[in-house]
């Protein structure tokens, strides 16, 4: 473990200052463990494809920890920020409140993976258990705010054995859910489904049964098997999605291309053609032992193929090759009654202002509380059997 006095904290703005080699031996360090989003490739092609910089709101600032020997022992994956766009834990109200006594809540420091509602390891050390660099790592974001009139830096989605580490230097904790979907080591989707109520079986097995009678034509695509026409087709589905939701894509085009390019073994890409033609799909990264669900879309509505390409495609590809886990994303309770149990999330918080930072205080405790009683309401509406354990 490193001594917190011989480490020495820099800012870079491209990760490509601070290179392949030395960003991925902090970020993944065995394959079980393995997440496509802390990932070089994945970082280095938002950057490339500028869906971050330009106007997008993020800003790279990546931070990295060297020992006394110049040799890099860890880096945050970390953007300065002129609004909340992209976010999955809102904050909007927090900088109303600055605004309505003349303060400024931006530029803030948002410490997470754009656009992107997983959580991951945020503090990357070469060694994974380095205590110390990740504390002065923090040290140095908040010394780095102090000095440069940053109001705030956000960690989101963070693990839990970061989050004990950012409790112990006095962050603020702050809570949401999401729905989980656990493989009970299952043989194939039978054995999943006789898991499950009778009711919540039958509807299921309905939804499967209308989903695909309609005569689509279902592709499940791995690795070299996606070519850019899929991203062509794929990209259609997301600006649809994109508008509705946000009023504007985050991602580009190009971002799809440099994916495909540098993570195509890591993703899953399952998409939907009527009669020869596109209509829908739905973007996986695979890790480890997890299956991310990320983007979905379509330019045809057909009655439960939403459900069918998202959740039971997704859950069907993981009993297959044998992962434990598949995050369907942010929001959607319709998720429980098709499989998905609520997990709760984590994100740190760290504000420059004494008196704001006590109100936000009081402000998540309350909101903890909530958070808390959400999910075991939400419990109680598990479609499994009562007799049968769920993890």
């Amino acid at each position: 473990m490193n001594d917190q006095s011989q480490i020495s904290i820099s800012i870079e703005k491209s990760i490509k200052n601070i290179g392949k080699k030395n960003w991925n031996k902090c970020a993944n360090h065995d394959s079980l463990n393995y997440n496509p989003f802390v990932s070089f490739e994945f970082l280095n092609a938002l950057e490339e494809s500028k869906s971050v910089n330009g106007n997008s709101g993020w800003y790279t600032s990546y931070f990295v920890a060297k020992d006394k020997d110049k040799k890099t022992i860890g880096c945050i994956p970390s953007y300065l920020k002129n609004n909340s766009s992209g976010e999955y834990v809102f904050d909007y109200s927090w900088a109303e409140a600055y605004q309505r006594i003349g303060r400024s809540y931006y530029p803030k420091l948002q410490i997470a993976i754009p656009f992107t509602p997983v959580s991951s390891p945020k503090l990357l050390t070469a060694n994974k258990d380095d205590m110390n660099t990740k504390v002065a790592m923090l040290h140095g974001v908040e010394d780095f705010c102090l000095e440069n009139s940053i109001s705030s830096a956000h960690l989101t989605f963070l693990n839990e054995k970061e989050l004990s580490i950012t409790k112990k230097i006095n962050w603020l904790t702050r809570n949401d859910q999401q729905f989980h979907w656990y493989n009970n080591n299952y043989n194939n989707f039978d054995d999943f489904l006789n898991a499950l109520s009778s009711r919540k079986r039958k509807n299921i097995k309905k939804e499967r049964k209308e989903a695909n009678k309609i005569g689509l034509e279902i592709e499940t695509l791995n690795g070299k098997e996606i070519l850019e026409h899929h991203w062509d087709e794929f990209y259609k589905f997301y600006i649809d999605t994109s508008m509705r939701k946000w009023g504007q894509p985050y991602l580009n085009r190009d971002f799809f291309s440099v994916i495909g390019q540098t993570l195509s073994s890591k993703i899953l890409l399952i998409m939907v053609k009527n009669e020869n033609r596109y209509i829908a799909g739905a973007l996986n990264f695979l890790g480890g032992d997890t299956i991310y669900g990320r983007n979905w879309g379509c330019i045809e509505d057909h009655k439960n193929l939403h459900f069918e390409v998202c959740y039971y495609r997704a859950i069907e590809y993981a009993i297959s090759k044998k992962f434990r886990k598949v995050e369907a994303g942010a929001q959607g309770s319709h998720k429980i009654s098709r499989g998905y149990q609520p997990e709760k999330t984590f994100s740190a918080h760290w504000i420059k202002d004494i008196d704001f930072s006590e109100a936000i205080s009081n402000y998540l405790e309350d909101e903890r509380l909530y958070i808390h009683d959400n999910i075991e309401k939400l419990n109680e509406y598990i479609p499994f059997k009562k007799n049968k354990e769920n993890q």
